[in-house]
C-alpha cells in the first residue's frame, strides 16, 4: 500500500509509519508543496496512492471523481 501524506500532516510521520508502509512519501518529497488538491489527487491516482490528509476536500473528489482503482 502507497501512502501520500497530504502536507497538513506532518513530514516526520514518515519515519514513523514507513517500516509498517514502504511506500509512504510526503507531498513535499515529491515536488507537489503547495500545490492545488486536484494536482494531489491526480498524482495520487497516476501513481497508485492512496492520500492521508484531514482536508474534507479529497472526500469531495471521491464523491465526484469516483475512487482511484488500479
Amino acid at each position: 500500500m502507497k501512502l501520500l501524506l497530504d502536507q497538513n500532516i506532518s513530514y516526520r510521520l514518515v519515519k514513523k509509519i514507513e517500516q509498517h508502509f514502504l511506500n509512504t512519501q510526503h507531498i513535499s518529497k515529491v515536488g507537489l508543496l503547495n500545490k492545488t488538491d486536484i494536482d494531489i489527487w491526480k498524482y495520487a491516482k497516476e501513481e497508485d496512492f492512496i492520500i492521508v490528509t484531514f482536508d474534507s476536500d479529497f472526500y469531495d473528489f471521491s464523491l465526484t471523481k469516483g475512487i482511484h482503482q488500479s
